[in-house]
């Protein structure tokens, strides 16, 4: 099969021919028909993390397509069923993290295109127990986004505890941040939006938002508390120290501020304020499975949809490059076995 392979860190990823995953019986193999391309793959081609995948590796965690092959013990599935391959490849599924509902957090986990091999091929195998349905309606190009994107922003909120009528700001209306807006704005939420140029606010205010910023040219915590007296929580997709210090300044007393991009230097926390107006300050990391396919309705029923670049998986290198230099608008899915 057709795949794109990182040999070593920095470097391009080669277009090879390698043998299709063979798969063990807890597994399915799954014909990869769209992968979507997020900068964790960038990441983990780059060997950018301290805890770097082993090579070569197939990255990608946005991997959908259709069922061609069951393990033995698989009885829930049935072979041209509709799936997507997330980051929670899998869990140990009875440590205290998973049995309380937050299996994102087990620490025995395998991650899709960083631990095994993931979706930048025409076939990966998959633990039969953490694929997720595709929703009938939804074209495997508009869900891969939904299998990191989506779920992480949409968990984001859930992480939030913002109910109907409260007011979320939103930090950055990128490739995550467009969704996070869409999401919100479908939950019942105002939604502030805050990035830069006309461009971004033309697009923040047709997905839902209410009022739009710009870090640039507002002052956008004067602005934000003027308009809300401070939001009820933000969601944090920025990887800039202001972005950061911006989406705690706004948040009302007894909020939350939500993390959610990962920023390559430290950030200091003002404790004195966050201990005297009980703001709490939160990591959130993808999502469960049920995250997942709740988030995945949204989109079933058109109340989100990722904007998306249609590109191949020929293209991967010239994706990095713009991705690298900021030049990506939404996000980019590479379709596969056409």
């Amino acid at each position: 099969m057709k795949a794109a392979v990182a040999n070593q860190f920095g470097n391009i990823l080669k277009i090879e021919e390698v043998a299709k995953p063979q798969i063990s019986s807890h597994q399915v193999l799954v014909k990869i028909h769209a992968c979507g391309v997020c900068h964790t793959d960038l990441h983990a081609c780059h060997g950018d993390w301290p805890v770097k995948p082993s090579l070569p590796l197939i990255p990608g965690h946005e991997g959908v397509g259709e069922i061609v092959e069951i393990g033995a013990n698989v009885q829930h599935l049935n072979i041209g069923d509709r799936v997507g391959i997330p980051w929670l490849y899998s869990a140990c599924g009875h440590c205290e993290y998973c049995l309380s509902g937050d299996e994102n957090l087990c620490l025995s986990q395998q991650n899709a295109g960083y631990s095994v091999d993931g979706g930048y091929a025409e076939y990966c195998a998959a633990h039969a127990d953490y694929v997720i349905k595709v929703p009938d309606g939804l074209s495997y190009v508009d869900a891969a986004p939904l299998f990191c994107a989506g779920v992480t922003t949409y968990k984001a909120l859930k992480v939030s505890q913002a109910k109907p009528g409260n007011w979320v700001a939103i930090f950055g209306i990128g490739g995550l941040g467009h969704l996070a807006v869409q999401y919100a704005a479908a939950m019942g939420l105002r939604v502030v939006a805050v990035d830069t140029g006309d461009a971004k606010r033309q697009l923040a205010t047709k997905l839902g938002a209410e009022q739009y910023f710009d870090f640039k040219t507002d002052n956008v915590v004067d602005e934000i508390l003027n308009l809300t007296g401070g939001v009820h929580a933000t969601v944090c997709t920025a990887v800039s120290k202001a972005g950061f210090r911006q989406s705690y300044d706004v948040v009302r007393r007894g909020g939350k501020c939500v993390l959610v991009g990962l920023p390559p230097e430290d950030m200091p926390l003002p404790i004195f304020n966050t201990v005297l107006n009980g703001v709490s300050v939160v990591g959130s990391i993808v999502g469960t499975r049920k995250d997942l396919e709740e988030c995945l309705e949204f989109a079933a029923r058109g109340k989100v949809k990722a904007i998306i670049e249609e590109k191949q998986l020929e293209d991967i290198n010239d994706i990095f490059s713009d991705m690298e230099k900021g030049d990506i608008t939404g996000r980019i899915v590479m379709s596969l076995n056409h």
